[in-house]
């Protein structure tokens, strides 16, 4: 228990206080002149000292001892198990005729005021490839396009910094290694999902890497004909997460949170175009450079067989 920040007396001063009276013989009023408190207050500790030892200086929880007028535990229980049931406050207040204010107390103290902690978490779904290859996550992110710097870099938050549109980042990484790829796009079209999954699959069979299966959400682009057309000409499996599921595709959503902190909003580019050509530089330094910490804090490129030619990049 933490003691006021005005305080006067600590465990540690009433023991003095007390063996000031005890020991050293010192009257209560002046050992209580001299700890800078009242004699009653001397008087206080003394009589806790000689009925309970050192245990009585500590300090001591203000809660009563008794609550007579505390709502009775099998009451509280019944609440505790209708609001699990997820009935409304105001449903258990005509149930139980418990007033709405203890119920809203009640279920604060035990971490039930919201819905969604009635049911604990759902674990973690982690899962990874063996090898390279195994499975390519695939996403979208939307970012917008600007002649000048707007009000995300700029403290005079000017307003519009112009430009209008938006640029469609298209990125790729891969379950086993994380390498990452990513190609920037007008829009998301199927003929631009089309377009980047081409770029990518090339992208990676020139560092070794043959995919069987690429995993997307349900976007209408990736639900497509020809974007089907196209997955089954390359010989790849296509499977989409459960809608409204992004933690299915958690690589990919991640990968996005660092490129925008690490890429696109890193520093103050003078347009879209500068920003979207700072891309490629960024990205070779995620593969080859950065620690990775969900791969033992290596570099994505060290878990790809490379060639001598490649194996001598740094």
């Amino acid at each position: 228990m933490n003691n006021h920040k005005n305080a006067r007396l600590t465990p540690y001063s009433r023991e003095l206080l007390v063996r000031r009276i005890v020991v050293e013989g010192l009257r209560a009023e002046e050992a209580a002149q001299a700890c800078g408190v009242s004699v009653r207050t001397a008087y206080k500790w003394l009589a806790r000292f000689r009925v309970e030892g050192a245990e009585g200086l500590e300090n001591r929880s203000s809660r009563p001892r008794r609550t007579p007028h505390a709502t009775p535990l099998e009451v509280v229980e019944n609440v505790v198990q209708r609001r699990r049931e997820r009935q409304t406050y105001l449903a258990i207040t005509q149930a139980t005729g418990v007033p709405h204010s203890t119920i809203s107390r009640l279920m604060r103290q035990r971490g039930l005021n919201r819905l969604c902690r009635l049911e604990p978490p759902r674990a973690a779904n982690r899962y990874e490839y063996d090898a390279p290859g195994g499975l390519l996550h695939l996403d979208i992110k939307k970012l917008g396009n600007f002649k000048q710097p707007g009000h995300r870099v700029d403290a005079q938050r000017r307003g519009n910094a112009g430009g209008g549109g938006w640029s469609y980042v298209h990125v790729a990484i891969d379950d086993h290694s994380r390498v990452a790829f990513s190609t920037v796009h007008p829009n998301e079209t199927a003929e631009a999902a089309c377009r980047a999954l081409l770029q990518t699959v090339e992208h990676y069979r020139n560092l070794g890497i043959r995919f069987q299966r690429v995993l997307t959400d349900n976007g209408a682009c990736y639900r497509s004909n020809l974007f089907a057309q196209t997955v089954r000409a390359l010989g790849i499996r296509h499977i989409r997460t459960k809608p409204y599921t992004p933690r299915t595709n958690g690589k990919a959503e991640r990968f996005i949170q660092t490129s925008l902190r690490e890429w696109a909003y890193a520093r103050r580019y003078a347009s879209s175009q500068e920003r979207d050509a700072a891309l490629p530089a960024w990205l070779h330094h995620y593969n080859w450079h950065r620690p990775h910490m969900g791969i033992g804090n290596q570099p994505p490129i060290s878990r790809i067989p490379l060639n001598n030619v490649l194996g001598l990049h740094s």
